[in-house]
């Protein structure tokens, strides 16, 4: 069963954030609150939660293509190619925010990622997965949980969520509603930012 922690973004508990990096690091899985919509995340280097991960949203692990969830862009080189200025000028102009940029993959991305040639990098705003990633160390893997009401596509309620992925995650974060808008999907692979999903997030 899923535990229900209540973690407030004004004041995040300190010994609830720790519960949820040791269940990171144990091989768990968590849902957390973002900028956009609740989502489902674990430990980018477990290979075997990253196949959960993928199980749950019903694909292979080698055909998923889970976003990677950054604090800042400190992480940046890890897993991508060596960008321009002009387009890391974009992405600190844009981040943290409701976007996902989709940036040319390095040859060290972490196992559960190899033979991917771009990688999806967000640095939600919001306090929670901020500081779970700091906390971790590193960025942890990420997918939106999407309804299977197609007409409200993404959960809010995280009551319901909890009731819903009761048996399928460790952890779920309650921190009051969520929205119902996920990030705008931005390519960047090109050097000019190309819109591939609207989002919540606006290019301007």
């Amino acid at each position: 069963m899923a535990k229900i922690l209540r973690i407030y973004p004004e004041n995040p508990q300190e010994n609830l954030i720790n519960e949820v990096i040791k269940t990171l690091n144990n091989g768990g899985l968590i849902i957390y609150p973002s900028d956009t919509v609740y989502a489902l995340g674990c430990n980018i280097f477990d290979i075997k939660a990253m196949e959960k991960l993928a199980q749950m949203k019903k694909t292979k692990l080698e055909k998923a293509r889970f976003s990677i969830i950054c604090n800042d862009l400190s992480h940046l080189s890890d897993f991508t190619r060596p960008i321009d200025t002009s387009v890391f000028r974009f992405l600190k102009s844009h981040l943290p925010g409701p976007f996902t940029f989709i940036l040319d993959a390095n040859k060290s991305l972490p196992l559960a990622y190899k033979g991917h040639k771009t990688i999806g990098i967000r640095v939600p705003d919001h306090p929670i997965p901020q500081l779970i990633v700091e906390k971790l160390g590193h960025p942890i893997a990420s997918t939106s949980i999407k309804d299977d009401d197609e007409i409200i596509e993404y959960s809010t309620d995280p009551e319901l969520i909890a009731e819903k992925y009761d048996h399928l995650v460790d952890i779920v974060i309650d921190s009051g509603y969520g929205d119902n808008v996920a990030s705008t999907i931005v390519d960047l692979t090109s050097g000019e930012p190309e819109v591939i999903r609207q989002g919540k997030g606006i290019i301007l």
